[in-house]
């Protein structure tokens, strides 16, 4: 199915870019997501028209992510958990946990947006992870996993 997408999509293409995706893709995640539209002759030119308006909006987003960017790049979070002797917590850490932590010291991140390749964290220690602000902006922050005592 060929659509044309509306903002830059990861992996995909950027804003104004006719692709083929498969089908399945299109409806049920590009188009309901407002991130495509199929590529019809009337659908083209529509795109066309607001071309100008969906580019602003684009700079826009950007703008804002590369803002939160500057305050967000290099912060240390700190996050206590109960851990064992040896260091390895009881439970993890996860992406909850760090836009927990994040949201107390006044960003608003979604957990959508940290990126951990690896998974949760289950050991206490020292991490680096990448939050996704945008697709073109990628933060790095330092979490610092503390054991806390039992109660």
């Amino acid at each position: 199915m060929n659509v044309i997408l509306l903002e830059k999509v990861q992996n995909l293409g950027s804003l104004g870019d006719q692709v083929s995706v498969k089908s399945g893709y299109a409806r049920n995640f590009l188009i309901p997501q407002g991130k495509a539209k199929a590529a019809t002759k009337d659908n083209v030119a529509e795109f066309e028209k607001m071309r100008a308006e969906l580019e602003k909006a684009a700079a826009a987003e950007l703008a804002v992510a590369q803002g939160v960017y500057e305050n967000l790049n290099g912060q240390v979070v700190t996050i206590e958990s109960v851990a064992g002797d040896e260091g390895k917590l009881f439970g993890s850490v996860g992406t909850q946990d760090i836009s927990d932590a994040l949201k107390a010291s006044g960003f608003d991140i979604e957990r959508r947006d940290i990126r951990m390749p690896e998974g949760a964290l289950r050991h206490t220690g020292t991490y680096e992870i990448d939050i996704q602000l945008h697709t073109d902006v990628v933060a790095s922050i330092t979490v610092n996993v503390t054991a806390t005592e039992e109660a």
